[in-house]
């Protein structure tokens, strides 16, 4: 059955795309006048060396998130765990490659005897790994062919579901949610919203219209705890953000970090996963040299109060961890602190925004200024097996929820992965 399964992914599609953007009209008339199919092939991988090559070239010419860039996607496949099956995802015109996505096959059990194919865009269903986190997901796609080019992928994917297969596409904007939806539909499969979040971030343009200055633009208690608590911090010593430099310095920060996260987390936290470690130290030593990867300490005195770990991708900064020292005086905010001088370092620097990821934290709200919508989406059958599912999966959120409410002032634990098309980020607040 497995093998039957996998040529069927593996089989070619040539899909013809309609109802096509009026935006791309012009692209979808070229392409008719050129006699140019976009052809999509799914099937094992076996030579990453060479998808590396395909997938720079096409990183090259096409709109992306850091989570697409070869530096995350060709370190998580260096660190795939064992039992992963990673499909690669790829879509020619004329034979050029226009269309490039990992797709990972892992067979699940519920309430029959038989087990059925769960594919997941960008992870491997094993919750442990998964809870690296991936958002900003979707297919990269040439910048030119865009919408065509993913409407055709998706469809190529939904086509090639079996009755009992799902498909799982986390950490997804919606116009990727959407055109997911309309593939779905056109295979006769339905769309189910296993969640729904927001990435907050800091957009830069908001600032600049105001008085220029971000700490003035923040809510008037947030801004008052900041200073207070920059005043506190100075009487240690000068209060320094430090940007680390070279891939050593970052990895000793990274080190600082963790000690940080565990002591407030314990056995909760990221780094009881055993694959989280040696996965980020690698894609630190690579990403630092190339500044796609930012790893800072915040200093008062020579006591480091705080350390962030951060992507940098086309102008904009993602917040991706964070470790803090944690004091019994409350009007000491590490990391209220770390985070206003990263974004005053970024705004420096020229950059675009800063963002916070999805996720709840009391600071995201705190300081930023806009957000993105995230869903996290499964796409399968109309089964009875698959209701039922859904019904047992709102009844233990519904049960999480209310374990997670705990009287003011405390802090949420934070959540494991789930493998199945839900958010695995941990809850973090300053």
């Amino acid at each position: 059955m497995e093998f039957q399964e996998d040529r069927q992914m593996a089989a070619r599609h040539d899909v013809s795309v309609v109802d096509p953007e009026p935006g791309r009209a012009a692209i979808f008339e070229q392409a008719r006048r050129d006699d140019a199919a976009i052809d999509v092939h799914i099937e094992p991988l076996q030579d990453i060396a060479g998808l590396e090559t395909s997938w720079k070239e096409l990183e090259a010419r096409a709109p992306r998130s850091f989570y697409l860039s070869w530096l995350w996607v060709g370190t998580w496949l260096k660190h795939l765990p064992r039992g992963a099956q990673p499909h690669v995802l790829v879509a020619r015109m004329s034979g050029r490659t226009v269309g490039l996505a990992i797709v990972c096959r892992r067979t699940v059990w519920s309430f029959g005897p038989q087990g059925r194919a769960r594919w997941l865009l960008h992870e491997t269903g094993d919750a442990r790994f998964d809870r690296l986190f991936i958002e900003y997901n979707g297919i990269l796609v040439d910048q030119a062919v865009a919408a065509p080019v993913t409407a055709a992928c998706l469809e190529a994917l939904a086509h090639s579901l079996s009755v009992s297969d799902e498909l799982v596409l986390s950490g997804v904007d919606l116009d990727f949610e959407a055109v997911a939806s309309r593939a779905a539909g056109r295979s006769g499969l339905v769309t189910e919203v296993r969640e729904a979040d927001v990435a907050r971030w800091v957009d830069f343009t908001k600032i600049g219209q105001k008085s220029g200055d971000y700490r003035a633009s923040l809510g008037r208690s947030t801004r008052q705890a900041v200073n207070r608590a920059i005043r506190l911090y100075a009487e240690r010593g000068p209060l320094a953000f430090r940007v680390m430099e070279t891939a050593a310095d970052a990895l000793a920060a990274f080190d600082m970090l963790a000690g940080f996260h565990q002591s407030r987390w314990g056995s909760k936290g990221s780094f009881a996963n055993p694959g989280f470690r040696p996965f980020h130290e690698d894609l630190i030593a690579r990403g630092v040299p190339s500044g796609a990867v930012r790893m800072s300490r915040t200093l008062a005195g020579e006591q480091t109060i705080g350390v962030l770990y951060n992507f940098v991708h086309e102008g904009q900064v993602l917040n991706y961890q964070s470790g803090f020292l944690y004091e019994p005086d409350g009007r000491l905010k590490p990391g209220l602190v770390s985070h206003v001088l990263s974004i005053e370092d970024s705004r420096s620097r020229g950059e675009r925004g800063y963002d916070f990821l999805a996720g709840f934290a009391r600071h995201k709200s705190q300081l930023a200024n806009a957000e993105h919508a995230m869903m996290w989406i499964v796409v399968g059958a109309d089964t009875l097996e698959r209701r039922i599912e859904a019904r047992v999966r709102r009844a233990r959120q519904a049960l999480g929820q209310l374990l997670r409410k705990q009287p003011s002032g405390s802090t949420a634990a934070p959540s494991a992965g789930s493998g199945d098309g839900g958010p695995s980020q941990d809850v973090q607040v300053p």
